[in-house]
């Protein structure tokens, strides 16, 4: 009876086995949909939509985008943990929702464990700027402003949480300085204080004030990445400008339901990694400010898990209250 037992549960699990195979083979055999936790014409939605649009053209299949933007991305994460792990619902899974984890007193699924990591997309930089008029010509000058005037240096950046925000304060903590972070609603209301001088700095995603930046209204001192972004070769790191080992940037991927078919996964990963391959998709991301990074399910997974903890130690040290 019992090797009887124990044969029926090999034939069932042969049995799954070949039913997830033979549904991998056939996938997609019907649209996609990715769901983008904000609104429609932010550069991580207009990355997602590049993205859909190559995969689209690669998979024979339609792949659509669906916003449904809510605070800490939590509407758009929920709709896809509680999904049918087929393939068929993915999330823009990014940095947000490793800050979430710390910034809410609870979340309706377990960022970690209710997602099936498939790869990460792209990773744009923020960037430290102050006003073109400004006599603060480096991230050293800035720093060496607020330590002979502490907590007279004030830092603009948007909403509380956010990674402009939070490479704010993580900055703020880095450099040894005492400044006031003080968060504004959106990125005109950041360059209005900072031109009317109620800011000395700000930190901003790179794509909405670039042509600021190009156009010389404002001047950039760093910006947050591990390497300079190309499109600004003459500007430095924040890391090698004399706060070394600093880095903050917003990354999205693509995440599926937990329990989602390795085969499907496999999958997905290759259709994500040759859409991010394309010449004109990475030109197109890099107009964005977006550089596309394909990669592995587990990479994304180790980020996803490092980024939880690095702003859990941030938010925690800047005693921002959780939601």
């Amino acid at each position: 009876m019992q090797a009887r037992g124990l044969l029926n549960l090999g034939l069932a699990a042969a049995a799954a086995v070949a039913v997830t195979a033979a549904s991998a083979q056939g996938y997609p055999s019907r649209p996609v949909k990715i769901v983008v936790p904000f609104a429609a014409g932010g550069v991580a939605d207009i990355t997602a939509r590049v993205l859909a649009q190559k995969m689209t053209e690669n998979v024979g299949q339609q792949v659509l985008v669906e916003n449904r933007p809510s605070a800490g991305g939590i509407l758009a994460s929920e709709a896809v943990a509680k999904a049918e792990p087929d393939g068929y619902t993915l999330l823009l899974i990014t940095n947000g929702n490793a800050v979430s984890v710390s910034l809410f007193k609870s979340l309706p699924y377990d960022t970690v464990k209710d997602f099936a990591p498939v790869s990460t997309v792209g990773f744009f930089d923020l960037v430290l700027v102050v006003d073109s008029a400004s006599k603060i010509g480096s991230v050293r000058d800035l720093v060496a402003f607020a330590k002979a005037n502490p907590n007279k240096l004030n830092i603009g950046t948007i909403n509380p949480g956010s990674t402009q925000h939070l490479g704010a304060e993580l900055f703020k903590s880095m450099s040894g300085i005492d400044a006031q972070i003080v968060p504004f609603k959106a990125t005109p209301a950041v360059i209005t204080a900072l031109k009317g001088g109620d800011i000395q700095a700000a930190f901003e995603i790179l794509t909405p004030v670039l042509g600021q930046i190009k156009g010389g209204t404002l001047k950039a001192l760093a910006v947050t990445s591990e390497r300079r972004y190309p499109g600004l070769p003459e500007v430095p790191t924040v890391a090698e400008s004399g706060v070394p080992g600093y880095h903050a940037s917003s990354w999205n991927g693509i995440a599926a339901p937990a329990k989602t078919p390795k085969a499907v996964i496999e999958r997905l990963n290759r259709e994500v990694n040759a859409a991010l391959a394309a010449p004109e998709v990475r030109k197109r991301l890099q107009e964005l400010g977006v550089e596309a990074r394909p990669g592995t399910p587990e990479a994304l997974g180790t980020l996803l898990v490092s980024e939880i903890a690095k702003w859990k130690a941030v938010i925690e040290r800047a005693k921002i209250p959780q939601q």
